[in-house]
């Protein structure tokens, strides 16, 4: 509020669990709008693609079911890399992650914070590069769902589907090539997918311009996020 905003969304990862919370807390502000959000993780060869659903149903009793299978295979990767990690010799227990995650969709942040705590790396992107990121030593699978799969689920609970930091999913489009996202655009756009993230903290003044250009030709709605993982 402080800083200007009128309307801002919540969209945690595989949960809306927090969002009455945060119902709670904007009454404080009666100029600002919350817009009820989630964000789903899918899977693409080599890499992943996150998928926010905006104006999300949460009374949707099948959709809540989803997010509780999601999460469960959360838990189930989760207590996995910590078991890889302690056999590897990095003295980190499942409990301090629950602890850490205090009642949210267990993730791999919470793990990052983990070896940040111990001592084993100095911050949490170094743990997701050494050891838990897809091409780490502890990395573990989970669930997998495709883009167009999750595009599905959103727009089966009446959300609207907006694809999270395109760039970090198509390297082409960081050096002035946006022909693989452009494709992959396409087809989600055709399965329902409404808007993409233009405007986003570690984007460059270039990367925003291009990805500016690809939203208006593709007719998709220019969105912003934090990806606020603290």
């Amino acid at each position: 509020a402080s800083n200007g905003l009128k309307i801002i969304s919540v969209s945690d990862h595989d949960s809306t669990e927090g969002l009455r919370e945060a119902e709670e807390a904007i009454h404080q502000f009666p100029d600002m709008e919350l817009i009820p959000g989630v964000e789903l993780s899918t899977d693409v060869p080599n890499a992943e693609v996150h998928l926010l659903g905006y104006f999300v149903d949460v009374e949707d009793a099948k959709f809540q079911r989803v997010l509780a299978r999601f999460r469960e295979g959360r838990v189930e990767r989760g207590r996995s890399m910590v078991g890889r990690l302690n056999e590897m010799g990095l003295d980190i227990t499942w409990e301090r992650v629950q602890e850490i995650a205090n009642g949210a969709s267990i993730g791999r942040p919470h793990i990052a914070q983990a070896l940040v705590e111990a001592g084993y790396v100095k911050y949490p992107k170094d743990a997701f590069d050494k050891y838990i990121g897809r091409n780490g030593v502890a990395y573990v699978e989970r669930i997998r769902v495709t883009p167009v799969d999750a595009v599905g689920i959103l727009v089966d609970n009446g959300a609207l589907p907006v694809l999270a930091h395109p760039t970090y999913y198509d390297d082409k489009s960081q050096q002035g090539d946006d022909s693989g996202l452009r494709t992959v655009l396409q087809e989600l756009k055709h399965a329902g997918l409404v808007g993409m993230e233009v405007y986003y903290g570690d984007y460059s003044a270039e990367e925003v311009a291009i990805l500016a250009a690809v939203a208006e030709e593709l007719d998709l709605v220019p969105c912003g996020g934090s990806d606020y993982h603290t």
